[in-house]
């Protein structure tokens, strides 16, 4: 684990929603090809984490993975996961809520475990 992921308050607040009604969740980086580079948020246990995800830390108690070519090119910043009004991605749990998350990022000095 990398803790390069952390979440303001309104990004928690979110959470604790989508949890009450979801239970556990994880959030996976998007790559940025439908939904752009939202985070994407599911329910644990219904997406398979590949062998070259990274998992970058927790926000709110719940895993924050990104995949492994990303992580290579992102791993001097550190993400920061908000919220903004919109619609979430197609299968992401924010969804329909009319708030989504977004990642927001913070250039480092520490590398990614280098």
């Amino acid at each position: 684990m990398h803790d390069k992921v952390s979440a303001t308050d309104a990004a928690l607040e979110l959470l604790a929603e989508i949890c009450a009604d979801h239970g556990p969740v994880l959030f996976h980086q998007s790559g940025g090809c439908c939904d752009g580079s939202s985070p994407m948020c599911y329910p644990a246990g219904e997406l398979v984490i590949g062998e070259t995800d990274v998992l970058l830390g927790y926000i709110g108690g719940m895993p924050f993975y990104i995949s492994g070519p990303q992580f290579e090119a992102w791993k001097h910043t550190d993400l920061i996961i908000d919220v903004v009004a919109g619609r979430g991605g197609m299968f992401s749990l924010d969804n329909g809520r009319e708030r989504r998350f977004l990642t927001r990022s913070r250039i480092c000095s520490r590398g990614g475990g280098d």
